[in-house]
């Protein structure tokens, strides 16, 4: 309990300092968590990344679901947050820009991800990050690979998804500030890719 109360108040001061970075006064709630962490294949994930993983709201709950041989990758660009999460979760590998997602998964000496979670906010990235961060997450995941993510108020991020995912669900989560909007995607296969490249040109 006293935990969660530190974690808001710090998750409250980082954003009155940065409010695009962080996109939110408080962590996400434990019921966008479950939404995010529960219609997951945990048996079938050895290789995962957790994008913007703040304070760790989501991070518990994913840890709760891993084993030790899971490879888990935490993205946190505050210092403050990256530390405590080490501090937290000592056997996860801790990075600070998403955006170079491919040169993490190098140096872990991993090929692919399984799964891709992602607390960062949209809408905060320029035009040329979001490009590049849809690249860096497309070129990471395995084919049919799993990508959640999710975004407030408005879903803006849809059409962009369905670019390069299949979108198995989305759901609404009110008991969140602010209520969110969570999708549940996998990765389309080079297969289907080339086929809509092919409709594209002819």
């Amino acid at each position: 309990m006293r935990n969660g109360i530190r974690d808001r108040l710090l998750f409250l001061y980082k954003f009155l300092r940065s409010p695009r970075q962080f996109g939110s006064m408080t962590p996400s709630s434990r019921w966008l968590a479950r939404a995010i962490i529960t219609p997951l294949p945990w048996n079938e994930l050895f290789n995962i990344a957790e994008l913007g993983a703040g304070t760790g709201a989501i991070t518990k709950y994913l840890s709760a679901e891993t084993t030790e041989r899971t490879n888990v990758l935490l993205f946190e660009k505050d210092p403050d947050l990256r530390r405590q999460l080490h501090l937290r979760y000592p056997g996860y590998r801790l990075f600070n820009d998403c955006l170079r997602l491919r040169l993490a998964l190098h140096n872990s000496n991993l090929e692919k991800l399984d799964c891709i979670v992602s607390s960062l906010s949209y809408r905060n990235f320029s035009m040329l990050g979001r490009v590049q961060f849809m690249e860096q997450i497309t070129a990471s995941l395995k084919e049919e690979g799993w990508f959640i993510a999710f975004e407030y108020f408005f879903p803006r991020m849809k059409r962009e998804l369905q670019q390069h995912f299949d979108i198995l669900s989305i759901q609404y989560v009110p008991l969140n500030f602010p209520p969110a909007i969570v999708y549940i995607c996998r990765k389309k296969t080079s297969a289907y890719a080339k086929q809509q490249l092919k409709v594209i040109f002819i």
